[in-house]
């Protein structure tokens, strides 16, 4: 973001950098918003890859991605919503957040 400042009088250009912090992440997240959850076909992966689902509601996406798939095949998922992309690690944060508007499975 670049701003105009005076300094002495005189007019300066000064560039100020911001960081994105990414643990209030989830608090700026629109679970609301509609998701698509994808993922990558690897040799690594026994199983067949989830390939391509639509979600009405990002909530629901990071739900499916948590509690429904295994996993093995949670590493190799994204989440993009809004032409944002997140992997596993993110999409584990938008989970554990505490503004995550759905009830979690209760772990066995």
């Amino acid at each position: 973001m670049a701003s105009v400042v005076f300094i002495d009088g005189a007019k300066t250009d000064v560039t100020i950098m911001t960081t994105f912090d990414y643990a209030t992440e989830a608090e700026i997240f629109d679970f609301s918003t509609e998701a698509e959850l994808f993922s990558i076909k690897g040799r690594k992966f026994r199983r067949q890859p989830l390939g391509y689902r639509r979600f009405a509601r990002a909530a629901d996406a990071i739900r499916f991605a948590i509690e429904d798939m295994p996993a093995a095949l949670l590493l190799g998922t994204s989440l993009e919503v809004d032409g944002t992309r997140f992997d596993a690690t993110g999409i584990r944060r938008l989970y554990d957040s505490t503004d995550y508007p759905l009830s979690r499975r209760i772990a066995a």
